[in-house]
């Protein structure tokens, strides 16, 4: 599927943030010159043809008393699908991915207590396949704003 020119702008406003008011959509739509139910339907279309994944809020983890590790998980390759899903069923994990190398399963991890963390990764280090895990705990948050502007 190929983005149209107001496929992009409405991605680039969304991607601004959603104003917290009663009708976000609408707001979005007067900036764009076109209806609010245009903007749904849009949204709506770009979603089903996987384009956007969801759309939700994101916080401010270290205020609210989280804090966050990347872990990288040493697995045999016959393990890798089996063990990412036992990873995935962790409501803590926020990303997981499988990359090429010796350490194949990389994921994050968000937490707000450090027995909740250590249980976690015991339970991931005991997996059937996994030879090794290691824990890069965050130490300190440089924070950037990523925002793809699409022209």
């Amino acid at each position: 599927m190929e983005l149209t020119s107001f496929d992009k702008q409405l991605l680039n406003e969304l991607q601004g943030g959603i104003q917290f008011v009663s009708r976000p959509y609408e707001l979005m739509a007067q900036k764009l010159g076109v209806s609010e139910q245009v903007v749904l339907e849009r949204l709506d279309q770009l979603q089903q043809e996987g384009l956007i994944r969801k759309i939700g809020a994101f916080f401010n983890s270290d205020k609210l008393g989280y804090s966050g590790t990347l872990i990288a998980v040493k697995v045999q390759q016959q393990y890798i699908a089996q063990v990412a899903s036992k990873i995935n069923e962790y409501p803590e994990v926020t990303h997981n991915y499988q990359r090429s190398g010796d350490y194949a399963l990389w994921f994050t991890l968000i937490t707000n207590d450090a027995k909740r963390r250590e249980h976690i990764l015991t339970t991931v280090r005991n997996l059937p396949g996994v030879s090794a895990l290691m824990d890069l705990y965050s130490q300190k948050k440089y924070k950037i704003d990523v925002r793809f502007q699409l022209k």
